[in-house]
């Protein structure tokens, strides 16, 4: 099943459910981002959450190495510096959680992002999982694929698909 809400200035989430989800408050839930200010509004809206039901964080960004990969074979960055700017960037968020009294933990993993975070949720038991959207639309998701359809689609979990602030950008 999946919800929309409706556009306004906040982020509008759009919640999956998959059939095993235990009920109950969810007391660990995984943010999935790849750190980008396309990621915000979902890293915005887990933190709150996570204050709410007093639940802890586990940020999870995934490195795909094929999307570092240029036409004609050469790589745009190496995996290695790529994991160091997300680690650095997933530390500000382990810093942010202690001002605001959120538990928060994070995962670089590399390969299929779809897959990783799905496998990061059934890893790490959490009781759901946020991730951002870029708003591509159908078309995008034709030609681009779709971590947060893939995601809803295989998670075991709960997932709240956060849309970005603002009108769609394709």
């Amino acid at each position: 099943m999946t919800l929309v809400a409706p556009r306004t200035d906040r982020p509008a989430p759009i919640v999956a459910s998959a059939p095993s989800a235990a009920s109950g408050p969810a007391r660990k839930l995984l943010l999935a981002t790849d750190l980008s200010e396309a990621s915000e509004a979902a890293t915005e809206q887990a933190f709150e959450l996570a204050k709410r039901l007093e639940a802890s964080l586990l940020v999870v960004s995934v490195i795909d190495p094929g999307a570092l990969q240029l036409p004609g074979g050469r790589f745009r960055a190496r995996v290695d510096q790529v994991r160091e700017r997300r680690e650095v960037q997933a530390q500000a968020l382990v810093e942010r959680g202690r001002s605001e009294a959120v538990e928060v933990s994070f995962l670089v993993w590399t390969g299929d992002p779809g897959d990783m975070i799905v496998e990061a949720a059934e890893a790490e038991h959490v009781d759901m999982v946020l991730v951002g959207s870029h708003g591509r639309g159908a078309v995008g998701r034709l030609f681009l694929g779709s971590v947060s359809e893939h995601v809803v689609r295989h998670a075991p979990c709960p997932v709240l698909v956060v849309r970005p602030k603002g009108p769609l950008s394709n």
